[in-house]
């Protein structure tokens, strides 16, 4: 194909007078070509098939890691709290932040609002008052507190994956909802086994 590529440059360069409209003027093959090219894969990688589930699954999941986030920032900038309650905290808040900037790509991609319209509940979110009760709570109360209300946000996210899983056609929304299952799932072992150690 390359080679094809190079023979119809060159004739073209020879026969054609739309060659001459290359405003780069460096006769490398390919070059008239290229641009549409690269046009057209940006789109299709921009702009991926999804559906209905694919977007709700963004829309729902990215508030619920901002919660995550949120709830492990209190955790951080407490003192007192057990280092292995601190250590998940951090672990929690770097896997999540980024997650949340890919889902919201994806829905800028789909040209899909990145808030869903109208009330829809969520598994495992926090109130403002069980979020002010975190905030407020310290030492070993405050990290069994996270673990509790953390292990319940956690399988809200699974439950919310694994519908993605059975609705979602989005190739790389599936993928994450996998690694969202699998991930979390073992950090719910985790904080069991942490609160019967506490």
């Amino acid at each position: 194909v390359a080679l094809g590529g190079c023979a119809v440059d060159a004739e073209s360069a020879d026969t054609a007078p739309t060659a001459t409209t290359n405003t780069h003027g460096t006769g490398h093959h390919g070059a008239t070509e290229t641009p549409d090219h690269g046009a057209a894969d940006a789109v299709t990688e921009a702009a991926p098939a999804h559906n209905s589930a694919d977007t709700m699954f963004a829309q729902m999941m990215i508030p619920h890691h901002e919660q995550a986030v949120t709830m492990s920032e209190m955790m951080l900038a407490k003192t007192g709290i057990d280092p292995r309650v601190s250590e998940l905290a951090e672990a929690i808040q770097a896997a999540q932040g980024p997650e949340i900037q890919k889902m919201a790509d994806w829905l800028a991609a789909w040209d899909e609002p990145r808030e869903m319209s109208g009330d829809h509940s969520m598994d495992g979110m926090l109130s403002p008052q069980e979020l002010a009760e975190l905030d407020a709570a310290r030492d070993t109360a405050a990290a069994r507190l996270f673990l509790q209300q953390m292990i319940a946000h956690h399988e809200g996210a699974v439950a919310m994956a694994r519908t993605e899983l059975e609705d979602g056609s989005s190739p790389e929304a599936m993928e994450l909802a996998t690694a969202i299952i699998e991930d979390q799932n073992a950090e719910i072992e985790q904080m069991n086994n942490l609160l019967r150690n506490l």
